[in-house]
């Protein structure tokens, strides 16, 4: 199933701010901040990740609704969900 990347545009901005906040964790470890910081900063990370995901999914999901002719795999959908629980 293709997804819509001008539906996903969100979701690519979400993205590319996790990329910047991932690449602070890392400075960060590097520059030996405090643990509270890094953590609560990776925590973010995880988030937007997270939210990324299933943002992906949902699009997903609607194309599969709106378009019955496509072939909706319960055990493969049921798969993605699982993979960002």
């Amino acid at each position: 199933m293709q997804l819509d990347s001008v539906e996903l545009t969100p979701t690519l901005n979400r993205l590319k701010r996790a990329q910047g906040q991932l690449g602070a964790v890392v400075r960060m470890i590097e520059e030996g901040r405090d643990c509270t910081d890094i953590v609560t900063q990776l925590s973010a990370v995880s988030k937007a990740l997270d939210r990324a995901g299933f943002a992906i999914i949902a699009s997903g999901l609607e194309q599969c609704l709106t378009n019955p002719g496509e072939d909706l795999d319960r055990r493969d959908l049921e798969k993605l969900f699982l993979s960002l629980a």
